[in-house]
């Protein structure tokens, strides 16, 4: 066993529904603009380009559950409800058509985003990272086993914000499934047991304010629900 100058922080993990033992995690990417409506309301075109990434870092990832702070920096902060992919075997190069056979399971998650410093970054030709990789960036709910669940390719995906419909959407809609999602990921990088992919969100994002209530889920996989607290 290693030895450490200072005692190493612990592995950061997500629950699995109805286990004890939880999905350990490794790296967190997320796809940009995967649905087409989602593009079009952030003013891009939605043909059919190669899928783009970012990542969080793996503690960022946190329950979707209880109460989530409102983070700092930030007076427009956003929601963005996804399909998390949880890759249960790695590998480089993954033909689409075995891509599958890589997922663990599935969750639903938010890519909660600093729209404002996002907006600042892209002026100024920065990074993303202070808008998308704050603590708590990333609720996830409980993943739910592929051999359980399936491989879901299409269902309803949805947010409520206080009881009122923001998102609303479906797996179809999406530009580049899971099977084509993990096998560009993998030719720029190795993919490895561990790794979550946050596989991008429906149209209807928009901001959050302390107090909030927020509901949503994935037909087939599971719901959630979460409150934000008080600045």
């Amino acid at each position: 066993m290693s030895d450490y100058v200072i005692a190493p922080n612990a592995l950061p993990s997500v629950a699995v529904a109805g286990q004890f033992a939880r999905f350990p995690i490794r790296r967190v990417f997320c796809v940009g603009r995967n649905y087409s409506e989602h593009a079009r309301e952030m003013g891009h075109d939605p043909d059919r380009e190669p899928p783009f990434f970012f990542m969080k870092p793996a503690d960022a990832v946190v329950p979707a559950e209880g109460t989530l702070a409102y983070p700092p920096l930030t007076a427009d902060l956003h929601h963005e409800v996804e399909l998390v992919v949880a890759i249960g075997k790695g590998g480089v190069d993954i033909d689409p058509a075995q891509a599958l056979d890589h997922v663990w399971g599935y969750a639903v998650g938010l890519d909660l985003t600093r729209r404002d410093l996002q907006a600042q970054a892209k002026k100024m030709g920065r990074p993303w990272e202070w808008a998308k990789a704050f603590d708590g960036s990333a609720p996830c709910s409980a993943l739910v086993p592929a051999s359980v669940a399936g491989h879901p390719q299409r269902g309803a995906i949805w947010l409520k914000v206080n009881g009122e419909e923001r998102q609303r959407g479906d797996l179809a809609e999406q530009i580049w499934p899971v099977s084509d999602v993990i096998a560009h990921l993998s030719r720029s990088v190795q993919l490895k047991a561990g790794d979550l992919i946050f596989t991008g969100t429906p149209a209807g994002v928009g901001a959050l304010q302390p107090g909030d209530r927020l509901e949503g889920g994935i037909e087939g996989i599971a719901e959630f629900s979460l409150d934000i607290a008080a600045r």
